[in-house]
């Protein structure tokens, strides 16, 4: 399947980017990278080193993984030929990731009306749409045409939450302000009003400890259908094992349909 990744110019998270990229590749899928100019981004250089995060870097940076993955992802055709918002063709792809990130670089990608047009339209023809942290946003933006709601609204969602947001800005606000506070309003308080109830959001179980490789259980996602969401870079493997099998039911389906469509057309 080919699937969309856009990101902002700058500040994005560079976990919730590249491991999913690195999930989508092994898995045979072809990732195409767009950001507001069609230049090459570059990601939160404080949450991928820890450099000025102070006491807490080693809690709140990319762990070794992400930063091998990264660097691997940065030097890859794909993210250093991306395409530019305006030059998106949403027939041409299958499905759309979108990587969250904390700092105020994120808001051209969050307040984006050409991402939160195709977020709606992805949602309503079925077509596969994953979001982490405040990707979630997009979404939440998003207005169904049909019925003038949020394209969440009637689903169920998670995404970065009120005390984790808040915790990270008080654990690194004397260092480095207000870098880490994307929005006043949280990403919980702006999207739980959106949904048909405040419960639709999913705030799960205490994120203790990130969840690896071996153990992608200790990490939360939360699918509705077509749609599928985690919280931070410490659901992302669970999140990555759950998207790779989404788009898989997605091409057996494409798959089976054409097949049905192959033997109504012989039996004519």
């Amino acid at each position: 399947m080919k699937v969309l990744i856009p990101t902002s110019r700058r500040e994005f998270d560079p976990s919730e980017t590249a491991l999913p990229w690195k999930a989508l590749v092994d898995a045979g899928h072809r990732v195409v990278f767009a950001t507001p100019d069609g230049k090459p981004g570059e990601a939160d250089q404080r949450t991928l080193t820890g450099k000025d995060l102070g006491l807490f870097s080693g809690m709140l940076k990319a762990d070794k993984e992400a930063q091998g993955l990264y660097a691997l992802m940065a030097r890859s055709d794909e993210f250093q030929n991306p395409i530019a918002y305006d030059a998106i063709d949403e027939a041409a792809f299958d499905a759309v990731y979108f990587p969250g990130g904390h700092a105020p670089g994120m808001k051209e990608c969050l307040e984006s009306p050409i991402l939160q047009k195709l977020a709606a339209n992805f949602l309503a023809q079925g077509k596969p749409v994953a979001a982490i942290c405040h990707g979630v946003l997009i979404p939440a933006r998003a207005i169904d045409p049909e019925t003038g709601k949020s394209a969440l609204h009637g689903r169920k969602t998670t995404g970065l939450t009120s005390a984790m947001e808040s915790l990270s800005w008080w654990l690194t606000r004397l260092w480095v302000g207000e870098h880490y506070r994307t929005y006043a309003c949280t990403v919980q308080r702006e999207t739980a009003p959106v949904l048909a109830s405040p419960d639709d959001f999913k705030t799960g179980p205490l994120p203790l400890v990130r969840d690896s490789a071996a153990h992608p259980e200790r990490g939360f996602a939360v699918r509705d259908g077509n749609y599928l969401t985690a919280r931070w870079p410490g659901d992302l493997h669970r999140f990555c094992n759950e998207f790779t099998a989404m788009l898989g039911e997605a091409t057996q389906s494409a798959t089976d349909s054409a097949a049905d469509a192959t033997t109504r057309r012989e039996a004519v």
